[in-house]
């Protein structure tokens, strides 16, 4: 399985982490079922433009300038903070994360391959590939459903061309750069996907997966170099999850209209509860985000947390229950119905033991990290005063209790009543 990872030149979005949630219920989803995963992710630290038309500056180089530290030095600092949020995010890593910079020989190598078969020509800027050469260009949506970029780049041939290797010019100070056959420079956005997963996969591999902003060209593209070279297809399957939506818009870092997970904890919200929203979509229908539908989500997650506030020993995994799981993740991953085959469960008349055991057993899907959750530790303080404040109920002096309800509030607690006393949890 490759998955398309990040260009690492800023903070990866919620919108990106919808894709990467997307990918790890796939790949939990393979295992679930019994198959072993080789997952191949790709960190394009070079070569990424800031325009699909191969035209402006390099995203990492551009972020270099802007911040004054070196390409590498930006490079790892924001694969770094993309591989934290993956742990928050509870995402299992990659199997091996693959750094394109890393990979140049077999680009050069790819780009040779193309050369000699007759697919590439070469222009004042760099090395193209040509892809009236090829009848079948545009598998997985035709260019004129998808194809952005109608300027032309030097003397490009056709909007459609797309840079393999782009030369680096007099006047530009670059930090990264190669020698090549045909001059100094670095490799186009796409070559290093083709590259990356043939050497660490082969061709055909099984699996390709990444958002729905990549049909058009990047995956179109990636299909054109490595079917023109090999002959033969890419990958079997491709698999593409919609877009997260803000106010009905997709979140874009290039327009700054985007939240981070960060963002989400400085809102008082646990990673978690961002991945429970994402699995409660199905991943090929878009999902707009909302601080309602976070909440709604956080409410959600909480009521399965609650369920393992007590430990139980001796449960068993009750398999009709099972079965329905699985048929569901089975069909394209229809994680809505999954859920619902959760809850249904939750609202069962099964023991709490054997409730726990399967779902602990799904979550071996869902990645909500329920086995390793602890309810949180409610500090004396805090106790005492919901103490109080019973008593205070008990007296029917509704005015103290109000007013310990407000302190107990203050401190970061909420309490709520339940016909045999309170429950307390942290906001």
């Amino acid at each position: 399985m490759y998955a398309c990872g990040p260009t690492v030149y800023q903070y990866a979005h919620i919108g990106n982490f919808r894709t990467y949630i997307f990918e790890d219920v796939l790949k939990r989803t393979l295992e679930y079922a019994g198959f072993r995963v080789k997952h191949i992710m790709n960190i394009t630290d070079v070569g990424h433009l800031t325009s699909d038309a191969d035209t402006g500056e390099d995203k990492v180089e551009q972020a270099a300038k802007k911040e004054h530290k070196t390409a590498k030095e930006i490079a790892q600092f924001y694969a770094q903070a993309f591989q934290n949020d993956f742990n928050k995010l509870n995402i299992k890593p990659p199997t091996k994360y693959a750094w394109a910079s890393r990979y140049i020989k077999p680009q050069i190598k790819l780009i040779q391959q193309l050369k000699k078969k007759g697919f590439t020509y070469q222009t004042a800027d760099g090395i193209y590939f040509d892809t009236a050469k090829l009848p079948d260009y545009g598998k997985l949506k035709s260019p004129s459903e998808g194809q952005a970029r109608v300027e032309h780049s030097s003397d490009k041939k056709s909007p459609t061309d797309f840079a393999l290797w782009k030369f680096s010019l007099d006047d530009e100070k670059r930090q990264q750069e190669w020698s090549s056959p045909w001059g100094v420079g670095y490799p186009g956005w796409h070559l290093e996907c083709s590259a990356i997963s043939t050497k660490e996969l082969g061709q055909p591999f099984d699996i390709h997966t990444g958002g729905e902003d990549h049909i058009g060209t990047h995956h179109n593209n990636e299909i054109a170099q490595s079917e023109a070279a090999y002959d033969k297809p890419l990958a079997n399957y491709w698999l593409h999850s919609a877009f997260l939506l803000s106010n009905n818009n997709k979140m874009s870092k290039s327009k700054g209209d985007f939240i981070t997970l960060a963002d989400l904890e400085q809102m008082g919200y646990d990673p978690l509860v961002y991945r429970y929203l994402a699995v409660s979509s199905h991943y090929r229908s878009k999902l707009n985000f909302s601080e309602t539908a976070l909440q709604s989500a956080q409410n959600s997650l909480n009521k399965l947390r609650d369920l393992f506030a007590v430990k139980t020993q001796g449960g068993r995994v009750i398999m009709p229950v099972r079965k329905a799981f699985f048929l569901a993740i089975s069909d394209d991953l229809n994680m809505p119905e999954a859920l619902a085959t959760l809850w249904a469960l939750v609202k069962s008349d099964n023991s709490l033991a054997d409730k726990q055991a399967t779902i602990l057993d799904f979550d071996r899907v869902l990645g909500l990290g329920l086995k390793n959750y602890h309810p949180p530790i409610i500090p004396k303080e805090i106790i005492d005063l919901a103490n109080q404040r019973e008593k205070a109920r008990g007296a029917k002096d509704w005015s103290k209790s109000d007013e310990l309800r407000i302190q107990i509030k203050e401190k970061g607690y909420l309490i709520f009543d339940t016909d045999s006393g309170y429950t307390i949890k942290s906001k």
